[in-house]
């Protein structure tokens, strides 16, 4: 039965069907220099979604083929070690073979439930050598200062031209040996053994180019992002050069959109990043490239591997319990877990349904630094040990239908991961009154772009956001979202008499897309001080019109330019 039984066949057909989603992925991703020559930023946008959508695309027309072609045969998952053996075989001399065995796992749980899920017939566990053993294509270049700063400099530009002209290739080379100096201690400028190494392709996301790379010596090393603009009719201008790893790191954030670049042999490249940004984890790299899915399995390698080798209990997130999900954590694995409660508090109007479509769009919009990226799971197993007993409690108590106690296993029937983050709410309250001010400062920040972006965050509460390692306020909570251009801002009416004002009901009428700004300062201030200040710093999130005008600039298909870094100056100035 064995020997008759078509796993290398279904093997091949597996592998054949990744082939298909990486040249689509390829084309989709080659084209992002062709956008940003022409400045064509609606487009971009929308090849970005694209590609999000393409892999479950792909997946399921595969799935679909296999079960067409096999039939019954498929179901006999007893034989399937026959086919991770065959499809081993298959992928060990690909330059892709990690992204190879994750699109394996992804067609498996496809066909099957996860119940049937074990290391025998998927990989679990990854059988690729690490670091690969094989020589490789370089995928790098590398600069010296022939000539002093200025020439290596100008030989970076000559080699990463556009077939767009620059605006004023002096000015930046000129700006751009200032920043390098002021950036670096005097004495490496002038060390004879300085060296610049980028990265072969350029990555692009929303209107920027990115060279990414590092500077070194044979002692030290910096990380280095030359960003790039393209300003429509001024032509390709050098924005900024960035050596600070909190900034770089900042750059390739879970906040961001997934960068386009062109990237033959994946592991070669995360394990370039992660020479120059060693405190972001692989899971997080992958996916900022758009493998999001590779992403998804280094996540899930890492968790059992932490559960594994700790004494680690899992427990409710710190800050305010949701009325829509509930949050646990692990103190010493840096996530959350986010499942949806049973039941939801009167006030919310949504469904079970809906904040799923919700979550799930996040994935695919334009995150502008300001949302936290998911990943979404279905059937986490963990044992019982692992979760303090309060959180396994509350968890059983408020969502009976997703987590499940099997004997002395949980089973999480569905549930999202997000990076742990500080509520803004608890962050206020032990912050210096410095704090507070740029903490409410970029809190304003983060409505205004994600508004900008076409992103209206519904519930603005602080304890739905969150402040990063870095300082940075991120929205989080998802239940409410939906698109600027949805909601129906509006002015509150004039009282028609004095006794309309004392009344316990409006005396006008509200829809279900109507918005208040000016209700604004109450509903998110309770304390008068925090109030004060924001209006100072943010008072026009008050007015409808402010709202208005952001929704007519998106409407006349304005794209904004959010930058995830510091820029010194406008360029143009």
């Amino acid at each position: 039965m064995a020997q008759q039984w078509p796993a290398a066949e279904i093997a091949q057909r597996i592998l054949d069907g990744f082939d298909v989603y990486r040249e689509h992925f390829r084309q989709i991703t080659e084209g992002a220099r062709e956008r940003f020559e022409q400045a064509l930023w609606q487009e971009a946008q929308q090849a970005s979604a694209a590609r999000i959508n393409l892999y479950e695309e792909q997946v399921g027309a595969v799935v679909e083929r296999l079960q067409q072609h096999f039939g019954d045969e498929l179901c006999e998952v007893s034989q399937w070690p026959l086919v991770k053996s065959a499809y081993i075989a298959l992928i060990d001399l690909r330059d892709d073979d990690e992204l190879a065995e994750t699109w394996y796992n992804s067609i498996f749980c496809g066909l099957f439930s996860h119940d049937l899920i074990s290391d025998g017939c998927m990989f679990i566990h990854t059988t690729r050598p690490s670091p690969h053993s094989r020589q490789r294509a370089v995928q790098t270049r590398s600069y010296r200062p022939v000539g002093g700063l200025s020439g290596m400099l100008e030989a970076i530009v000559e080699d990463y031209r556009f077939s767009v002209a620059f605006e004023d290739l002096p000015r930046d080379l000129k700006r751009l040996e200032a920043q390098l100096r002021e950036s670096l201690p005097d004495w490496v400028c002038k060390d004879p053994a300085l060296c610049i190494e980028l990265f072969s392709s350029v990555l692009y996301r929303n209107k920027g180019a990115y060279l990414v790379g590092r500077i070194f010596t044979r002692d030290e090393q910096w990380p280095l992002v030359i960003p790039l603009l393209h300003r429509e009719g001024q032509g390709i201008q050098i924005d900024a050069l960035i050596t600070d790893e909190a900034e770089v790191s900042i750059i390739f954030s879970f906040t961001r959109s997934y960068f386009m670049v062109r990237v033959d042999i994946p592991a070669d490249f995360i394990g370039f990043l992660r020479r120059i940004l060693p405190g972001k984890h692989i899971a997080e790299l992958y996916t900022s490239i758009g493998f999001y899915k590779h992403g998804k399995s280094e996540f899930y390698r890492a968790l059992i591997d932490h559960l594994a080798g700790s004494d680690d209990r899992f427990i409710m997130a710190p800050g305010v319990r949701g009325m829509v999900m509930s949050v646990f954590t692990l103190p010493g694995f840096n996530t959350v877990f986010k499942i949806i409660k049973d039941r939801f508090s009167p006030v919310k109007s949504v469904d079970r349904a809906t904040v799923i479509q919700k979550y799930r769009l996040v994935k695919s919009v334009d995150r502008v630094g300001r949302m936290a990226d998911t990943q979404e799971f279905a059937d986490f197993r963990f044992p019982k040990a692992k979760f303090d007993p309060e959180c396994l409690a509350e968890l059983l108590e408020v969502a009976p239908s997703t987590v499940v106690l099997e004997g002395d296993t949980v089973l999480i029937r569905h549930c999202w991961t997000e990076r742990r983050m500080t509520p803004l709410n608890l962050y206020v309250e032990s912050a210096s009154e410095a704090q507070v001010r740029e903490a409410l400062d970029d809190y304003g920040l983060a409505i205004k772009q994600l508004a900008a972006a076409n992103i209206f965050p519904g519930d603005m509460l602080l304890k739905n956001f969150g402040v990063t390692r870095h300082g940075r306020v991120v929205f989080y909570d998802y239940d409410e979202i939906c698109f600027l251009t949805e909601v129906n801002f509006r002015h509150i009416p004039p009282p028609r008499y004095p006794e309309d004002e004392l009344a316990s009901e409006p005396w006008y009428s509200v829809s279900p897309m109507d918005v208040f700004p000016e209700e604004f300062p109450p509903f998110l201030f309770a304390d008068i001080r925090q109030r004060r200040l924001f209006s100072q710093l943010h008072g026009e999130l008050y007015d409808a019109d402010y709202w208005k005008g952001l929704q007519q600039a998106i409407r006349d298909g304005k794209v904004i330019d959010v930058f995830p870094y510091r820029r010194r100056g406008d360029p143009a100035a």
